[in-house]
């Protein structure tokens, strides 16, 4: 009896023949997949949400920036010549200004965009200020997805002049002005297609307070910026079809200038149909895709799998008073041991996230699929949690940020150590160390006696690694600031750095050292601030190291890496001549 597979015997494995087809859907409708498609990439981005309004008649801070949509790559099996729903989420409505503090709404939410049954969810609503403790009712952080979670909005400013709070984006916490800060926070950066190398769902940038001029930017991937110019501005929508979220209101001089937050910009559903072929397949099968040109010619490589090592740019120490040190950025990897990236030939764009400066969060690093946040800057979640910064002032403790924000597992980093304040003449406040990929941030020390100086607590531990060859640790937490007793002269220093790259804290009293930036290319925490009290001089905490990207292919596969300051090398024996591409900047990968 003849054979059924045309004379081959071996498994007869699914192909796919969909030209490589782009379908950008900027609205709702249906896609027909072509009849030889069985495997599409498709990145999802729902609606921004949009920005909070401003208020002067009740307090003089901005508004929250809206949030960037959910955004989500990923690759499925699908049928040929079916035609699948595609839903294209819409921005949220902006804040309005209003007098009557019972009747302002801040920003709304936008809606879900999604892919036949996989659904994204939108962005959250920025915080109008007039209002600030109704953000649960008036501004639900996003939608409920399938696959993600939509990203939360910006809160209002704090009272008095403060700028609101950039909203998140895809890739990364919004900003968070300072105490007695008037600019708006910038919004989050986005996330980059793989499909097409765009920057989607920034969040919005945040209004100013009265007295500021300057609203936040937008973050990269359409963030509408914070309202701008003096006088009291209204936000900047978010971009159409990109998921930006809406800049926020700025408050100007009362009684008049009250100002409205701008609607987040609508989602978008990219999709592209594959030529994927592996395995073995008929002789009519072949003789078909031949025919109709869909046939590999041998000019793409398809399903390699590549180790990679993601490491954002670390948190930077917080710039006012006693704080506590920046966390390590994000830290994620396949080597060794865990779920490779199986990618075609081509070029990838790499993103490799900034430390971020005092009082701000880093910066992620992003390859393929693969996004880590940045670290936190204190008392603020991310890749790692900031550290506490001073419970001063009426609170007991005040507990790090969070890590592992967003979740993802295995955890991308570790939550940043509390500070306690211990009550006057008993001593003690000093500030917390950051998380490190590998380990929570240090406590402040317990109570000292009164009158003597305390050290900051120490960064969380990095984690070692060997992708390229040599084991080398990586993402530190930053040490927390030191705290100086009244009247004591005595220089104390702040904490220790965290092993891989984390920067020591500012010391405490005149002749304490100054707090020390996290490595660059390690994506360490910076050090945080200290301040004396006797003297008027403020130490301000460091910024956070830069992060780094490196992929490892195997041997038979050429790399290239652009601009020039990233490299390639070849690895020898025992790793078998696999080439590993090391970015220390942001550029390009080739893969052929």
């Amino acid at each position: 009896m003849g054979s059924p597979n045309g004379g081959i015997i071996g498994v007869v494995n699914p192909t796919s023949f969909g030209k490589c087809t782009v379908t950008s859907q900027t609205s709702s409708s249906p896609l027909t997949t072509q009849p030889g498609t069985r495997t599409i990439q498709t990145t999802i981005v729902a609606g921004g949400g949009g920005g909070g309004g401003s208020n002067s008649n009740v307090t003089s801070s901005g508004g929250g920036g809206g949030a960037g949509g959910g955004f989500f790559c990923y690759q499925v099996n699908v049928c040929g010549a079916v035609s699948y729903p595609i839903v294209v989420g819409g921005g949220g409505t902006g804040g309005t200004a209003n007098p009557s503090p019972s009747t302002v709404p801040g920003g709304q939410r936008g809606t879900c965009s999604a892919f036949n049954s996989n659904t994204v969810g939108s962005g959250g609503g920025g915080v109008t200020s007039c209002n600030p403790s109704s953000a649960p009712s008036n501004q639900p952080a996003g939608g409920p997805g399938t696959l993600i979670n939509g990203n939360t909005g910006g809160a209002a400013g704090d009272g008095g002049s403060q700028g609101g709070k950039g909203g998140a984006g895809a890739g990364g916490a919004g900003v968070s002005p300072g105490p007695g800060t008037t600019a708006g926070g910038a919004g989050g950066p986005g996330s980059i297609s793989i499909i097409d190398s765009t920057t989607y769902a920034g969040g919005g940038g945040a209004g100013y307070g009265n007295g500021g001029s300057v609203g936040g930017a937008g973050g990269p991937g359409g963030g509408g910026q914070g309202g701008n110019g003096p006088g009291g501005a209204n936000g900047s929508a978010g971009s159409t079809n990109t998921g930006g979220g809406g800049g926020g209101g700025s408050n100007g001089p009362s009684p008049v200038s009250r100002n409205a937050g701008a609607a987040g910009g609508s989602g978008i559903v990219i999709v592209k149909e594959l030529n994927k072929a592996s395995g073995v397949w008929n002789l009519k099968s072949q003789f078909s895709a031949r025919k109709s040109g869909t046939w590999p010619d041998g000019t793409v490589n398809l399903g390699q799998n590549f180790d990679y090592l993601v490491v954002a740019g670390g948190g930077g120490g917080g710039s006012s008073y006693v704080s506590g040190g920046g966390g390590a950025g994000g830290f994620r990897t396949s080597f060794p041991g865990g779920t490779k990236l199986n990618l075609d030939s081509g070029t990838y764009p790499v993103t490799v996230g900034a430390g971020g400066v005092a009082g701000s969060n880093g910066n992620p690093s992003i390859f393929s699929t693969i996004t880590s946040a940045g670290g936190g800057t204190t008392d603020t979640a991310g890749g790692s949690g900031g550290g506490g910064g001073s419970a001063a002032g009426g609170a007991s403790t005040n507990p790090g940020g969070a890590g592992n924000t967003p979740p993802v597992s295995p955890p991308q980093g570790s939550p940043g150590g509390t500070s306690t304040f211990y009550a006057p003449n008993s001593g003690g406040d000093a500030g917390s160390g950051g998380g490190g990929a590998g380990g929570a941030g240090s406590n402040s020390p317990g109570p000292t006696p009164a009158g003597v100086a305390q050290t900051g607590g120490a960064g969380g531990a990095g984690i070692a690694n060997s992708i390229t060859g040599c084991s080398v640790t990586r993402a530190g937490g930053g040490g927390g600031g030191g705290w100086c007793a009244c009247g004591n002269p005595t220089p104390f220093n702040g904490g220790a750095g965290g092993p891989g790259g984390g920067g020591a804290g500012t010391g405490a009293s005149t002749g304490g050292t100054p707090g020390v930036a996290g490595t660059v290319n390690t994506g360490g925490g910076g050090g945080g601030s200290s301040k004396c009290n006797p003297s008027p001089t403020t130490r301000g905490g460091a910024a956070g190291g830069s992060g780094i990207v490196i992929v490892r292919a195997p041997s038979a596969r050429t790399l290239g890496a652009s601009p020039g300051t990233n490299t390639v090398t070849t690895l020898p024996a025992p790793a078998g001549g696999c080439k590993v591409a090391t970015f220390t900047v942001s550029g390009d990968l080739t893969i052929s």
